[in-house]
């Protein structure tokens, strides 16, 4: 494969401008991991961010109408599962050779469309569920990828960022579910692409 990573350094936050580079882009596959960013920076809320979520997808449906999709839901991060952001610099650790991060938001703010992680992943579902009718758009939940688990033996360094380790075993298990013959992303997935 040939890999175009469109990452934006914590700054992807369902932008539009970058829907269009994706529709305008030739490629053979896609896939869009959305919602820490917009978490650790409550960019959004919840009303906002589903349907910001369904415009992204028309952009890049409009170039490729067909073209196996992938939505992926943000992997654990303990810090925002159930806080909502902002996130910040952990205090404690400022001026220190390890900066860490922490949730700054009440985890009682969900009720007013406040998003945590877990109220990503089950919107971003919630999103393919209702276009059941795009045979080609796929959902993966990040937790699949890296989960509480993972984080467990593989921990977040500063909280919030995969390290070496963590990013390896991503890798590797993002392309046994979604690259692999037969998976959705794949050669021969269950489209017939």
């Amino acid at each position: 494969m040939h890999l175009r990573n469109l990452g934006l350094g914590g700054s992807a936050l369902v932008d539009p401008f970058l829907a269009r580079v994706i529709r305008d882009t030739p490629a053979d596959v896609i896939s869009v991991k959305l919602g820490i960013n917009v978490v650790n920076l409550d960019a959004m809320r919840l009303r906002a961010f589903v349907p910001a979520v369904h415009g992204f997808l028309d952009t890049i449906r409009d170039g490729h109408p067909t073209t196996s999709l992938m939505l992926i839901s943000p992997i654990f991060c303990g810090i925002h599962e159930t806080t909502p952001g902002p996130g910040a610099g952990d205090p404690e650790t400022l001026g220190t050779d390890h900066v860490a991060f922490l949730a700054t938001g009440e985890s009682g703010d969900i009720a007013q469309g406040r998003l945590t992680l877990e109220v990503i992943r089950d919107a971003l579902r919630r999103v393919v569920e209702a276009r059941a009718d795009d045979a080609n758009l796929h959902h993966l939940d990040g937790l699949s990828l890296y989960g509480a688990v993972d984080a467990d033996e593989l921990p977040l360094p500063d909280a919030l960022h995969p390290g070496t380790d963590a990013h390896h075993l991503i890798g590797t298990r993002f392309a046994e579910i979604a690259l692999a013959p037969g998976a959705p992303l794949g050669p021969g997935d269950a489209a017939g692409d």
